[in-house]
């Protein structure tokens, strides 16, 4: 063991400040052995210093630990672990590559960041992603606090904070577009708009390089490191940088009286298939982080990209649960939307469970009472739980909502009864929960599949300049192009057009139930503010039991 450095504490996880020194620990049941790595730059080729840790001092229970005096905040770290490399009983350790914290408060990622590079065998210390300390505490909130605005009086705006802000159309300040800090410079623009909350598509950091050749991943549903703010999301470059500026925005948007809620993806990484690239849980423990397939050398893939995180095992749900924590108390969201939640309910076979530990760890945690959560009730397997979500304070995206409203403005058979049931609050689908008709949060569109604009517009989807033949995104869209497929010079379809999404977006406002529109979609629509702020001012009726 170094001289210099002494054994450290397994609590907290990932790297934590304290006198005179940070504390790092990592959890590996399966390593034979951990390396911490200091890097002076994010893109040298090698460590500037190497910490071996010793298993038989620095390593408690499963835990790795090591505190190393000196170290400040702003120092880029990673770990190589090693250990076996046996696919066929799902350990895929490698000591070549660099790993990210599983904890990391932050992360930077090298101009010549290469996914190519992190899939070889191969040492990768000059592209790979790695993490840097932060102290989580040297924030000056100046007395914010989440604002805890009942779900009766919510209206969510669906976004993304690049696309939100980048394009110079949007106005935003050229040094600041695509970043938190211009999201800061559209607070006016929401205000007037008359939302609530925004809910931001995924901010942790992810791999933009998870998409076909020659492309970037835009969406960010590729997550890497948890609790870290996706970096080329911040105008700043320094390494606390990106978290100071979500800070600022959230502390902004609270000042407008705007909640933030984060959409999080808690259901895969960018780590892929078993061709995928190594980059963090991987390398750190395969099989405790992911559910492997009968045959282990296999992930399986129930989310549609490759593989599947083990949400139920005792470690990851811990880690799930800090992560909200985190958000939470050192980030001040309010709220989480839970991408492919249903993922959450399956054990490590991937079979559903009736009642899964991690939504019950989430739901009856302290840290998070009060703070919104919001399942997306399905995953990309076929189980679909709208309506049965487990929990006692979980809302749901209501995909029943989404398709029903969309049958009745194209005159589908059957369709009026059932739109009236959604323009209630779902009662059919809730009631026997006795719950407030805010279980339901109604939508039509969202980030997946048509705006509204193509839900008038086009029959079928057509997806093929994403270089992914067309294959992604849903088929059953439910939706009337109106008389002609994609854009028209006819003012007859032009106007029908216009009325369907003004008929969508009202019935969206005015149901009972939280509604959400998505970015963009009130510039098709006019006068969607007086809509949106109608909707806010109107008190919502409430129902108990079956009706």
């Amino acid at each position: 063991m170094n001289t210099n450095v002494t054994t450290g504490q397994s609590a907290p996880l990932g790297a934590t400040i304290a006198d005179g020194g940070v504390n790092f620990s990592i959890y590996s049941r399966h390593a034979s052995g951990v390396d911490l790595l200091f890097f002076d730059q994010e893109d040298d080729d090698q460590p500037a210093r190497v910490i071996s840790l010793d298993p038989s001092v620095d390593r408690a229970y499963y835990y790795w630990h090591v505190f190393v005096p000196a170290v400040q905040p702003g120092q880029i770290y990673a770990y190589r672990v090693s250990g076996p490399f046996d696919p066929g009983n799902g350990q895929r350790f490698n000591p070549a590559k660099v790993l990210l914290d599983p904890y990391g408060r932050g992360t930077v990622a090298p101009r010549n960041y290469s996914r190519e590079a992190a899939c070889s065998p191969d040492a990768n210390a000059e592209t790979a992603m790695k993490s840097i300390v932060i102290d989580a505490h040297a924030y000056d909130w100046e007395h914010d606090t989440p604002l805890k605005r009942p779900a009766s009086r919510t209206i969510v705006y669906e976004m993304h904070v690049r696309g939100f802000t980048r394009h110079p159309s949007s106005g935003v300040s050229e040094d600041k577009q695509g970043t938190y800090a211009g999201l800061v410079e559209k607070i006016p623009y929401l205000t007037q708009l008359g939302i609530t909350a925004v809910e931001l598509l995924p901010v942790f950091q992810f791999d933009t390089q998870d998409c076909p050749p020659g492309l970037v991943n835009y969406w960010g549903y590729a997550p890497i490191s948890f609790f870290s703010p996706h970096q080329a999301y911040s105008s700043r470059r320094d390494g606390s940088g990106p978290v100071d500026e979500f800070r600022d925005m959230v502390k902004a948007l609270h000042r407008a009286g705007i909640e933030v809620i984060l959409d999080v993806v808690f259901n895969h990484t960018a780590e892929g298939n078993h061709a995928g690239p190594t980059l963090s849980f991987r390398g750190v423990d395969n099989s405790t982080y992911y559910i492997l397939e009968q045959d282990r050398s296999r992930y399986a893939n129930y989310t549609g990209t490759g593989n599947t995180l083990n949400a139920n095992h005792p470690v990851v749900r811990r880690m799930i649960v800090d992560c909200l924590r985190y958000w939470v108390q050192e980030m001040h969201v309010d709220g989480f939307r839970f991408d492919l939640a249903s993922i959450l309910t399956r054990d490590s076979s991937g079979c559903p469970l009736p009642n899964p530990p991690v939504l019950w760890d989430i739901e009856s945690d302290p840290w998070l009472a009060g703070v919104k959560l919001i399942a997306e009730a399905w995953d990309a397997a076929g189980l679909y739980q709208v309506g049965s979500f487990v929990g006692d304070s979980w809302r749901e995206w209501n995909g029943k909502f989404r398709d029903d409203v969309r049958d009745f403005f194209r005159s589908e058979p059957g369709s009026a009864c059932r739109i009236a049931d959604r323009i209630i609050g779902s009662p059919q689908l809730y009631g026997h929960k006795e719950r407030e008709a805010e279980q339901s949060v109604n939508f039509v569109t969202c980030h997946d599949g048509f705006t509204l604009n193509d839900l008038v517009s086009y029959n079928d989807k057509h997806n093929e300049d994403n270089g992914e033949g067309n294959r992604d995104g849903a088929n059953d869209n439910r939706s009337w192009n109106c008389g002609s497929e994609g854009p028209t010079n006819d003012p007859l379809i032009e106007k029908l057009r216009s009325r369907q999404i003004k008929n969508f977006l009202t019935v969206t406002m005015l149901s009972l139930g939280v509604p959400m529109i998505v970015m963009g979609d009130e510039s098709a629509a006019p006068n969607a503010a007086t809509t949106m702020h109608t909707a806010r001012t109107t008190k919502s009726v409430g129902w108990t039991g079956n009706s």
